[in-house]
């Protein structure tokens, strides 16, 4: 799902609809802001587009950003999509 390029974590997701993915961009968020690490995210319709990389590191990925894309997976199971 995830992949490692241009020193980002990238991947996108799709739901069945806008609401959907709103739901998962909302719990996204508050397990964000729990880690204090932000993703780079987009949004269009039925599709969220995440990437992560640590900026205080230099723009680079380290741990904090699998650990966030570990979590954003398991929220990311909870859609039927």
């Amino acid at each position: 799902m995830w992949k490692e390029e241009n020193n980002c974590l990238q991947a996108t997701f799709r739901f069945r609809d806008f609401a959907e993915a709103f739901a998962f961009m909302t719990e996204v968020a508050l397990h964000a802001e729990k880690q204090n690490h932000h993703p780079n995210w987009s949004n269009v319709w039925n599709t969220v587009e995440i990437r992560l990389s640590t900026h205080d590191a230099g723009n680079i990925v380290t741990d904090k950003d699998r650990k966030l894309a570990g979590v954003i997976e398991q929220i990311f199971q909870k859609y039927p999509g």
